[in-house]
């Protein structure tokens, strides 16, 4: 049985020029497939490429740890965990290509259960490892690095095996162009993830600076919180980046301006209601991961209340970057994952400390956001006549 993209729920009143420039780094639009069989070129380089960067990773922790501030004290801790994690480099690579695989074939259910399965074994082996084999660093580490096997092998297994979706990996010869291609419109996300590690390295060098370990410990526990509740945006823009796709390429330009209005909503009422929440949540999170300490759960709650500002405008910029993701404009994209995460947050990071102390390093990821705010604004006025979702 043939089947033609166009014919698919994803793809239906597109035109096959539409759907190339929608899918360029799979390469799906010139041909029709036998359902089951479409073939996904790009895994053996991510997989190659994960595997240079684990050895270069562990090669290195020693001197990254310490030009990340490690201590004495903690040096040791830190190479032991940098390198067990690095390690599973190429694991975590897969797992973050397969997600949007599972989207590309329409079957983003089967994406979250992975996910949530890869979260659910990264709890257990924390609790087995650490509190029963007393592993300690390592298991912690451990525990991380095999969760990732999971949310990247049992991908891998799904689509090497005939399944019920629209695509299977299958035996190429290797495409330079469509990936070059996918790597262009995903420079946002690179920018991002670049820009994020970056800043980190500078928040860790001025809070040793400022406030010390404690500093530092604190910033790690607002890390952890951040990812659960910024998760709840990128997962929207993520799921929303097919569709946006699709209405664009159809110039359903009355529905386009539908999905971005009601999002825009969306986002600003979930900024408020995620804030609100942080700040309700302050005390409980900070006594879950430093209650140990009477000081430290002092500094985490009062610095998480500050930081929590940052949630309001935060939707609102991932969105608009995945947005213009979705509409194949890498380059807007990329300038405001690049402004957001790296300019402007490593500017405020440096410059308001020298005012107001500690307090303008929690600050500094609000200020941030309203500065990217304006920028993602002002890309959506500049662009509105070329898509036609305004």
């Amino acid at each position: 049985m043939r089947i033609n993209l166009g014919n698919t729920p994803l793809f239906r009143g597109m035109t096959v020029p539409d759907i190339e420039e929608m899918l360029c780094c799979l390469r799906a639009a010139e041909r029709t497939y036998k359902k089951g069989a479409v073939i996904l070129p790009e895994g053996t380089p991510t997989e190659q490429l994960g595997v240079v960067l684990s050895g270069i990773g562990i090669a290195f922790m020693g001197p990254v740890a310490r030009f990340l501030g490690a201590t004495d004290a903690m040096m040791a801790d830190c190479v032991l965990y940098g390198r067990i994690v690095t390690g599973f480099t190429f694991a975590f690579m897969l797992q973050n290509v397969f997600q949007s695989f599972f989207i590309a074939a329409e079957k983003p259910k089967l994406g979250l259960k992975v996910t949530v399965a890869a979260g659910v074994t990264n709890m257990v082996l924390d609790a087995l490892f650490i509190a029963v084999f007393k592993w300690g660093v390592a298991g912690a580490a451990l525990a991380t690095g095999l969760s990732q096997c999971v949310g990247g092998v049992l991908p891998l297994v799904y689509f090497l095996q005939p399944n019920t979706s629209l695509l299977r990996l299958s035996p190429t010869r290797l495409r330079i162009r469509p990936i070059l291609a996918a790597c262009g419109n995903g420079s946002s996300e690179l920018m991002s993830n670049i820009s994020s590690s970056l800043v980190s390295m500078l928040y860790n060098f001025q809070l040793m600076r400022l406030a010390g370990e404690d500093g530092v410990s604190t910033y790690g526990v607002l890390m952890y919180v951040q990812f659960i509740f910024i998760s709840l945006f990128v997962g929207y823009s993520i799921g929303c980046a097919p569709v946006v796709g699709y209405h664009y390429g159809a110039q359903n330009h009355g529905e386009l301006k539908n999905l971005l209005g009601k999002s825009v909503l969306l986002m600003g009422g979930s900024g408020v209601v995620l804030t609100a929440l942080a700040m309700a949540l302050a005390q409980p999170m900070a006594h879950l991961f430093v209650g140990y300490d009477a000081g430290l759960f002092a500094l985490t709650v009062h610095a998480f209340r500050l930081f929590a500002w940052s949630f309001l405008l935060a939707g609102f910029n991932i969105f608009t970057s995945g947005f213009f993701t979705a509409l194949n404009n890498g380059a807007v994209s990329a300038a405001i994952s690049f402004l957001r995460t790296l300019v402007f947050q490593s500017a405020s990071v440096l410059i308001l400390p020298v005012f107001f102390g500690v307090d303008g390093i929690w600050w500094a990821i609000t200020v941030a956001e309203v500065f990217a705010f304006l920028i993602s604004g002002m890309f959506l006025l500049l662009k509105r006549n070329k898509y036609h979702y305004m």
